[in-house]
């Protein structure tokens, strides 16, 4: 195991204390930072509780190449983050950086705004009373109490212990007439350009098949809208370098396992070599790499557990996909069963020595694409994102297209494949504010920007991290007037919240006369839906 740890006991600092405060935000992710800070403008007492010892979520751990469909639909905080990002840098509209940059940047805020956060905080039991949360303790022993609570977890972990109802899985294609949710077979994208044979010794499948690959009947497979309880899947967004002052050569996991890669060997010995497609060049000689392709850094399969799991089975988790990640580009770059021009081509990469110094030079944060999703009185479908159905009342516009990564990986007739994705270009369209706050019957001080209520399609277009830097400030103003006038979050009235995020520079609706539409850029360029 490495020596990073997503859950560690023995560090937990015991405590016993109770902190008091107007609002608590849990979980240090962007959306976290952005409430904190949006509070804190408002001179509202607030401080931000998290379970590891991370602060900022993917957007200091590696998701440097942002994510992003138009930057015309970003505003408020997320707009000055991304302007203090081409500031660093020099350079107009920059939105690939370094990741050091980046917690520089939150640090200097949460510095300038004495923003209190309690890191290595895992959540233990939340106390409701009449349908309001009044307090949770924490496996330290500390108590935490407010009026309204935020949360910003990339797992939903406040509210599910608050028993607001939640999702984790695909919706069938019928539950909200969706057309691209569920199982999906059509027009993947990383899939096997090749028939690929799945079985440890080729056309034998009594030898039991390769690694990575889940032995489904075809009654388990399904059929296209089926609904299911996979997610899809889990990588490190890992920060790469090819300066030779600056690199550190890929480490070998300590439970380093070749025979994990043998289907992505024989899919690179059919000609594909494709796995590493997906490095987005940073400034100053890094790159940040996602999964690219039939094989790569998505370790397909393996995070089913995650949102539901209790920390030590999410310590295990991590750990599996440290050392699935790690081990991908040590296998690559030295196993000599690949070809040597891919492992020279490989080798030329290594990790930053200036990034994450206080993690081995990892990205601490595993991306959590999806988890839990919050079951609210509206439910944001792919009939929003398609523009089909519209809310009016707007906190914030989502623009990136509707992403699914794989979520499962088996064989059909005797060939591997993998089933999930889904990449639907949308144009830019708005968020609902009953979808970041739960059912009046079951909490009336919560609110949830990150985990919202979507169904799984819709959140591959939501779950961004400029837009969880948007709801995130947006929760903050909701917060701020069910505060002053004392009421439920349910009871805002909207002409009031709006009013309040304009003044903050949110962008709440589309100009349709804007020209960076990323349909139109689509259509433009292909000249098809």
């Amino acid at each position: 195991m490495s020596n990073l740890k997503y859950y560690d006991p023995q560090t937990l600092k015991k405590g016993n204390e109770t902190y008091t405060s107007q609002v608590i935000i849990y979980g240090a992710t962007s959306a976290g930072i952005t409430s904190a800070i949006q509070l804190k403008r408002y001179g509202i007492e607030c401080m931000i509780v998290e379970p590891t010892n991370h602060v900022g979520g993917m957007t200091t751990s590696g998701l440097s190449a942002t994510d992003l469909g138009s930057e015309y639909a970003v505003g408020g905080i997320s707009k000055e983050f991304y302007t203090k990002i081409s500031e660093h840098y020099q350079k107009q509209n920059e939105y690939n950086f370094e990741p050091k940059v980046a917690k520089e940047i939150y640090k200097q805020w949460i510095d300038e705004y004495n923003i209190p956060i309690y890191t290595k905080q895992p959540l233990k039991k939340v106390i409701k009373e009449n349908n309001k949360i009044k307090e949770f303790t924490t496996e330290n022993g500390n108590t935490f109490i407010a009026d309204v609570f935020i949360d910003t977890t990339y797992e939903g972990d406040l509210f599910a212990k608050a028993g607001i109802s939640y999702k984790v899985g695909r919706e069938a294609n019928s539950q909200y007439k969706e057309i691209y949710n569920g199982i999906q077979f059509k027009d993947q994208h990383h899939k096997f350009e090749e028939w690929i044979d799945p079985y440890v010794i080729e056309g034998d499948p009594e030898s039991g098949l390769l690694p990575g690959i889940q032995d489904l009947s075809m009654e388990e497979i399904g059929y296209p809208g089926l609904a299911d309880d996979t997610i899809q899947a889990y990588n490190f967004r890992i920060t790469l370098t090819k300066n030779k002052e600056n690199k550190i050569r890929f480490p070998k996991p300590k439970n380093y396992n070749s025979e994990r890669y043998l289907l992505l060997l024989r899919y690179i010995l059919t000609g594909n070599w494709d796995a590493m497609n997906l490095n987005t060049p940073l400034p100053n000689e890094k790159w940040d790499l996602n999964n690219y392709g039939a094989f790569s850094t998505d370790h397909i399969g393996m995070n089913y557990e995650w949102p539901d799991a209790d920390n030590e089975t999410r310590e295990k988790i991590y750990q599996d996909h440290i050392e699935y990640n790690q081990g991908i580009l040590y296998f690559l770059a030295n196993d000599s069963r690949v070809p040597k021009d891919i492992r020279d081509e490989v080798s030329e990469f290594g990790l930053p020595k200036d990034e994450y110094e206080d993690s081995e030079h990892w990205p601490p944060q595993l991306y959590i694409r999806e988890a839990r999703r919050m079951i609210s009185d509206y439910v944001m479908t792919d009939r929003n994102c398609l523009k089909v159905d519209t809310v009016h009342d707007s906190i914030g516009l989502a623009s990136y297209h509707m992403d699914s990564h794989n979520c499962r990986r088996f064989v059909i007739d005797g060939r591997v494949m993998n089933e999930g994705d889904v990449e639907i270009p949308v144009s830019p369209f708005p968020i609902s504010y009953r979808s970041i706050r739960p059912k009046k019957e079951e909490a009336t001080n919560l609110l949830v920007p990150v985990c919202l209520s979507s169904s799984h399609i819709a959140y591959g277009s939501i779950r961004m991290e400029p837009i969880f830097m948007i709801l995130g400030q947006s929760a903050a103003v909701a917060a701020k007037i069910a505060l002053e006038e004392q009421i439920p979050v349910q009871d805002l009235d909207y002409d009031v919240l709006r009013e309040e995020l304009i003044k903050q520079n949110q962008v709440v609706e589309w100009d349709e006369s804007i020209e960076d539409d990323p349909l139109a850029r689509m259509k433009e360029t292909f000249g098809k839906e």
